[in-house]
């Protein structure tokens, strides 16, 4: 009840676990960074499924990892990256899933139809973040007085999720990134908006057709239509993404915005719907739920 006081009447219980002796077929591991790593390969060993959602196992290089989150990492596993809407056939067959990052999962889902079109060099990304993504502990930039009526940008150029964006932007080629956050005074949701130029000349109809194209059938993508714009509100609770705006300029240069709830789309949502597609489940099962508005 003190942790999840909005549970309280549900038949859950916290227990130890003997990590070496679990009967499950599946592990959400939901630890500290640093700290999966020591777990996950003694649950992989039981031949269970993991679904990992901290940072440990996102990266393709170690040295990556252990650069921006200032942990040795212990080894290296073949884990999947867990964006069911560009992996989701070799998610279908992991034994492992990294569940990727909340700032990350937005950016990307905004940037990738781009790349995949070759439209684009680089991406400037910035995103506005509830106070949820936080954590639970208090600190003095979350206090009250110092969150409310405020935007506080933070990490400006050196936030541990942009080689994460970077890495899956530039699977096909290489894409330079640039991201920043910024804290506001929501609970939760990330509005994401990106920048980029152009290489071709295109309509804002044309770009929005390749987001539609690209989305085309995705469960929890929302292509928002022109004169709309996504909004936190419509996203809070649920596990979907809107994308919308699909602005050019006359530099061609164009903006892509995206809104998810960090925690469900940017974290257990995903993990859930990242679960589903293992055991061959209709994915919105479970997530098939609308927002929460107002």
């Amino acid at each position: 009840n003190r942790v999840h006081p909005h549970l309280q009447d549900l038949e859950l219980e916290f227990s130890d676990v003997d990590i070496d002796n679990i009967d499950a077929d599946l592990i959400f591991t939901a630890t500290p960074h640093g700290a999966s790593m020591k777990i996950v390969p003694r649950i992989l060993e039981q031949d269970i499924k993991v679904i990992d959602l901290s940072g440990d196992y996102r990266f393709d290089n170690i040295k990556t990892y252990e650069e921006w989150y200032g942990i040795k990492h212990e080894g290296q596993l073949d884990a999947v990256y867990g964006l069911p809407e560009i992996y989701r056939d070799k998610i279908k067959d992991a034994q492992l899933v990294a569940n990727p990052g909340c700032f990350p999962t937005g950016a990307i889902l905004a940037c990738i139809p781009l790349v995949y079109e070759r439209l684009v060099e680089t991406f400037i990304i910035d995103s506005k973040t509830g106070v949820s993504g936080a954590g639970i502990k208090p600190t003095t930039i979350t206090h009250y007085p110092n969150c409310s009526d405020n935007v506080i940008p933070y990490n400006v150029t050196d936030h541990r999720h942009t080689p994460e964006i970077r890495q899956e932007l530039s699977k096909k080629y290489k894409v330079n990134v640039s991201f920043t956050p910024h804290l506001v005074p929501v609970i939760r949701g990330i509005l994401t908006t990106a920048h980029t130029f152009l290489k071709e000349d295109l309509t804002p109809k044309e770009l929005e057709g390749i987001y539609s194209g690209f989305y085309e059938g995705e469960p929890f993508i929302k292509i928002i239509e022109e004169g709309e714009m996504p909004r936190l509100s419509a996203v809070r609770g649920s596990n979907e993404c809107h994308i919308g705006c699909f602005e050019i300029d006359d530099n061609k240069r164009a903006v892509i915005i995206s809104a998810i709830d960090n925690l469900v789309k940017g974290a257990s949502g995903q993990a859930i719907q990242n679960m589903n597609i293992m055991f061959g489940f209709d994915e919105r099962t479970s997530l098939d739920l609308p927002a929460v508005h107002p």
